[in-house]
């Protein structure tokens, strides 16, 4: 009698995958709420740290640094090795991270803490790859929607935590290195890689020439208020990062697996979700974290963490309720209205606060606004970054598409930081409203205008997941 032998990959596919869908949304969610965590608590930073505001917003800036370049690093690295090996890797630096950064009692500690859990941003890739792998052909949007929804809800559930924590930051990071643990453990017995592991050359070097000038570019633009815009210093960190900048990507285009595929960035199929997804998370992060600050400020209502996290918990509960209907938004409405529609209500979030912002009420209306706009953006950004590229380009265009978000996002610390030190008072904060409205906005035209440039030209695997080497 013959004996039928089923490769490991054709098992794994014949598993209910949504056990490991889920592991992984909430895997995602902590990956975000870690960043989100500590927006609330830079003035506690500051305080019970003795520094600037400058000097400690690179606690949020650096984690997010860090998670530019880690995110097409250990991507790469997944598909050379398993993307479930590397999803455990940025799960236990989250974990050792989060661990030094309740231990921490000073500044350059912390941000020690904060390099270490921000390689855990890659995961957000990395699970799409696995979920496109994984599900059936018809389900791959719900799955990726579902993802990026609670990623939303892990954003919004950070501020929630750093309130309920009420300002101590030891608590906050004890909490979220157990739950990164706890995710850890998950995964690790419910996800499975089903596509073979492929040879190849990581791109150290083009890794460190885009953190290079990442660098440069932020440092510049955080110390230009309080240093001077033409002051040699700042000039001289503009330079640096515009020639920096040439060099990686000239060492992208010359380096056979270059880190960023540099046709992807202008690809027609990804350039608008590139754009936008960049525009919103700027939006995102500038009016997140300009809410928290202003809440907080005596020329708001010199709020506790916990009154910030009882501001932001319309935002919280909208993005939760939202990522339950991911699916069935996703089956019916164009990724690339749905990135367009939550982009612009967020920039109507930030639009509100410049005109209406003197009783907690606003805040609370504004929170609810950007819990809509997130909640609806983010659960299509993943769709709508892969839906216009071949099938065997997908886990490049998520790539591309979550450093740029992430990049964008990075920005917010140092422009909110430059902002306010050459505007202090409400003044400075209206400003700082009105660049994550105007991000909102330009997001939302980006959005529409590549949807209907691509409207009926799908091709990426929007039904259907891809296995194989070429699927890499």
């Amino acid at each position: 009698m013959a004996t039928v032998v089923v490769p490991a990959a054709r098992e794994t596919l014949k598993r209910n995958p949504w056990p490991a869908v889920v592991a992984l949304s909430v895997a995602a969610s902590i990956a975000a709420m870690q960043n989100t965590a500590v927006v609330p608590l830079l003035p506690v930073l500051q305080r019970e740290l003795n520094t600037s505001l400058t000097a400690v917003s690179w606690t949020l800036t650096v984690s997010l640094l860090v998670g530019a370049v880690s995110t097409p690093l250990l991507s790469r690295f997944g598909d050379m090795y398993g993307r479930r090996r590397m999803i455990l890797g940025a799960l236990a630096f989250l974990v050792a991270g989060s661990v030094m950064a309740a231990m921490a009692t000073s500044l350059p500690w912390l941000i020690v803490a904060r390099v270490l859990q921000g390689s855990v941003a890659a995961l957000v890739p990395l699970s799409i790859g696995v979920v496109r792998d994984a599900l059936p052909r018809a389900q791959f949007a719900t799955g990726v929607g579902v993802l990026s929804a609670t990623m939303g809800f892990g954003s919004g559930g950070g501020m929630i935590l750093a309130g309920l924590a009420d300002g101590d930051f030891h608590l906050v990071f004890w909490i979220i290195g157990g739950f990164s643990l706890a995710a850890g453990i998950v995964v690790a017995f419910l996800v499975r890689d089903a596509a073979p592991p492929v040879k190849g050359r990581p791109d150290l070097f083009g890794a460190a020439l885009l953190a290079a000038w990442l660098v440069a570019l932020l440092l510049g633009i955080s110390e230009g208020g309080s240093w001077g815009w033409t002051s040699p210093g700042v000039l001289g960190l503009f330079g640096a990062a515009v020639v920096l900048a040439a060099g990686w990507v000239a060492v992208e285009l010359k380096v056979a697996e270059p880190l960023v595929d540099m046709a992807m960035l202008v690809h027609r199929g990804t350039v608008g979700a590139t754009v936008s997804s960049m525009l919103l998370g700027f939006s995102f992060f500038t009016l997140l974290t300009g809410m928290s600050s202003f809440a907080q400020a005596p020329v708001g209502f010199s709020a506790t963490t916990l009154q910030v996290g009882l501001y932001l918990l319309p935002s919280t509960l909208f993005m939760l309720v939202i990522s339950l209907f991911a699916g069935r938004l996703m089956r019916r409405l164009p990724a690339a209205s749905m990135v367009a529609t939550g982009s612009l209500v967020t920039g109507l979030a930030a639009l509100w606060l410049i005109f209406e912002n003197d009783s907690p009420w606003h805040l609370y209306a504004a929170s609810s606004l950007m819990g809509v706009g997130l909640g609806v953006g983010y659960a299509a950004l993943g769709t709508m970054a892969v839906e216009h590229v071949d099938q065997g380009k997908t886990a490049l265009a998520s790539g591309v598409n979550a450093l740029v978000r992430i990049v964008g996002g990075s920005t917010a610390g140092a422009v909110i930081a430059a902002i306010l030190a050459a505007r202090p008072g409400a003044g400075g904060y209206q400003w700082v409203f009105g660049a994550a409205a105007g991000a909102g906005v330009l997001a939302a035209l980006f959005a529409a205008g590549f949807g209907y440039l691509n409207r009926g030209a799908v091709t990426g695997p929007v039904t259907g997941p891809v296995t194989g080497p070429s699927a890499r």
